[in-house]
């Protein structure tokens, strides 16, 4: 696959779509640490080290380089490195293993979906209070403006993100323009900030402040929040135009954070330090950088939710989730689509956690946990990966960062009785239906009574010899001709329905991103054929299309219906999760005037 080359104009599209979410990261992180210690110029220089640290080992070193070493078919994320890991293990154990790590991953970053847009959005609408006139502005109104925000947000995702996506560049381009401008000028104020480069600053501030100076490890890491974008997003922009995307972006952030310091050390009561800094330069601008500020936080949002629904139809590709309705928003881009369960179950939890909060830095207190423990689970696949493939020196270097993880996530669980337990609650959501329908889907397999291919084709034969089969073409799905499903039986059999063709028609997902392939051939039995379709985990397959090229014309097609009996609590949760689930008859975009679903009955 050719990657994309770098060109500005690239490397401005990377910008818009994957440091949305970091590059807002300066208007709370330092607001939200310095509630934690105290304002002391030496403090002021170890939380500024700290910083530029995470951003080089966390950001550059976990994910510019080792993480998106690791790609398939130019793609990355969560699903990739399971599907590089599966190949390299050898029991059956450690794939289960990884499997559920993968899923904890998963729903983490559905997790932080949730609080990514209401920190971005009220600490942004939180900036009014600097207009004269609006200091005194209630907390609940200000609130009542995130949500309206949010709200209006979320209600633009079915028209599909592909003219904003037009202008999310250039304004991402002018934001980090304006981050680093006001940083370098404000640096040259006091530019012994300079000194933070030096990581001793960081470690000194670590070792003399003791419990408190690890505890501030868990505001720190707010600063990388959305590092994990430049290896998910590698699909949409490729990885060289993400990477120079990055030297930009890290050279704005850095800047911009020693502005904020420099300020900080001449005025350090300052609350709200990037919009305080701003309006303590132009003053007659602070409205314009408020409009900015609040497009950027939009801007961050939107490509999360894009990148949650891109996670999501993975997952229902693979059969790790249920069956959602997709919705296609462009005709040109497969990869942009809208699914309406998803998007308003998304906002209504961020509409909760805005009201529930109500501040920009009580929300940090329940910011990050998902965070580190997305960053940790990164950091095992790689080590494990790099272990198996016998690369010793990324296998050593993966292990340093894996264990940088692993204490900002103990750093982290000092949150969790302070709001920091709803990052729990909301991974737990996906993460009970990701665990309830895989089991179920094993169940119910396990149950299923499928015919020997032998008896099937020696049955079938005889049926078709006995009888006139009716004109046309009928489909069948099923896994494999080598289990006939107990829906297939019972059509051709029980019911006696026989086509005088027959198509056996199998859909398999790989474990690469794109591809799709497909191939019909002669069945071992007359008027029987197998119609094998093999595609990525992000193809979007539109059966319709497939069997039209193949010059099929179906005049029916059947898929199996399980109806699912049983007195178990966990069996029925998954016998609810299969009413609600639309069918695949929708998913994959099947003619619905000819198809037909057969009932099977299964006691769990």
């Amino acid at each position: 696959m050719e990657q994309p080359r770098i060109t500005p104009a690239n490397v401005i599209k990377s910008m818009g779509l994957v440091f949305g979410d970091i590059g807002t990261s300066p208007i709370y992180t330092l607001a939200v640490v310095f509630m934690l210690t105290g304002r002391t110029e030496a403090h002021f220089l170890g939380i500024l080290s700290l910083i530029v640290w995470t951003l080089l080992l966390l950001v550059t070193v976990e994910y510019a380089w080792l993480a998106m070493s690791l790609s398939k078919g130019g793609e990355g994320g969560t699903i990739v490195l399971l599907s590089l890991l599966r190949p390299l293990l050898r029991s059956g154990r450690s794939a289960r293993a990884a499997t559920l790590l993968a899923y904890v991953g998963i729903s983490l970053l559905m997790g932080d979906g949730v609080i990514t847009p209401a920190i971005s959005i009220l600490s942004a609408v939180e900036g009014l209070t600097l207009i004269p006139g609006l200091a005194a502005a209630p907390r609940a109104v200000l609130a009542g403006l995130a949500v309206a925000v949010a709200v209006a947000l979320f209600s633009l995702q079915r028209r599909g993100s592909g003219a904003l996506a037009a202008v999310f560049g250039p304004v991402m381009a002018l934001w980090f323009a304006v981050l680093a401008v006001s940083g370098l000028a404000a640096l040259t104020q006091a530019p012994q900030v300079l000194k933070a480069l030096n990581p001793w600053y960081g470690l000194d501030f670590i070792l003399h402040n003791g419990l408190t100076g690890f505890f501030v490890l868990s505001e720190v890491i707010l600063c990388a929040t959305g590092g994990e974008a430049l290896y998910a997003d590698m699909g949409h922009m490729g990885r060289r135009p993400i990477l120079a995307a990055w030297g930009v972006v890290f050279c704005a952030l850095v800047l911009n954070y020693m502005g904020q310091t420099a300020f900080l050390i001449r005025n350090p009561q300052t609350d709200n330090v990037l919009f305080a800094l701003i309006h303590s330069q132009t003053p007659l601008l602070y409205i314009p950088f408020l409009a900015l500020c609040l497009l950027a936080t939009v801007i961050a949002s939107q490509s999360l939710i894009s990148g949650l629904f891109s996670i999501m139809y993975q997952s229902m590709a693979t059969h790790i989730m249920p069956l959602f309705k997709v919705d296609y928003t462009s005709p040109e881009m497969h990869s942009q689509i809208y699914i309406n369960t998803v998007n308003w179950a998304l906002c209504l939890a961020v509409v909760l956690v805005i009201c529930g909060f109500g501040e920009s830095h009580r929300l940090a207190a329940a910011y990050g946990l998902a965070v580190t423990g997305s960053m940790t689970i990164t950091a095992v696949f790689m080590v494990w990966i790099f272990r198996l493939r016998r690369q010793p020196g990324r296998c050593a270097l993966a292990l340093g960062i894996c264990a940088l993880d692993v204490v900002y996530l103990l750093a982290n669980f000092y949150k969790l009785p302070h709001g920091g337990y709803w990052s729990v609650v909301l991974a737990a959501a996906p993460l009970s239906l990701i665990l309830v329908y895989t089991w179920g889907q094993r169940a119910v397999y396990a149950r299923m009574r499928p015919m020997r291919q032998g008896v099937f084709l020696a049955a079938f034969t005889a049926l078709r010899r006995k009888n006139r089969p009716i004109r046309g073409t009928a489909i069948f799905f099923l896994r494999s001709l080598e289990a006939i499903s107990p829906y297939i039986v019972k059509t051709i059999f029980m019911n006696g329905i026989m086509y005088e063709r027959s198509i056996m028609l199998s859909v398999t997902r790989t474990f690469e991103p794109l591809g799709l392939e497909w191939r019909l051939t002669a069945g071992p039995a007359p008027g029987l054929s197998v119609f094998e379709v093999s595609a990525g985990y992000m193809e979007v397959v539109d059966i319709a299309a497939i069997l039209a090229a193949a010059g099929i014309r179906p005049r029916a097609i059947f898929y199996g219906v399980e109806d699912i009996i049983t007195n178990r609590p966990l069996a029925r949760a998954y016998a609810l999760i299969k009413r609600l689930a639309p069918s695949f008859v929708q998913f994959y975009k099947l003619p619905t005037h000819a198809v037909h679903g057969v009932v099977s009955r299964v006691t769990l």
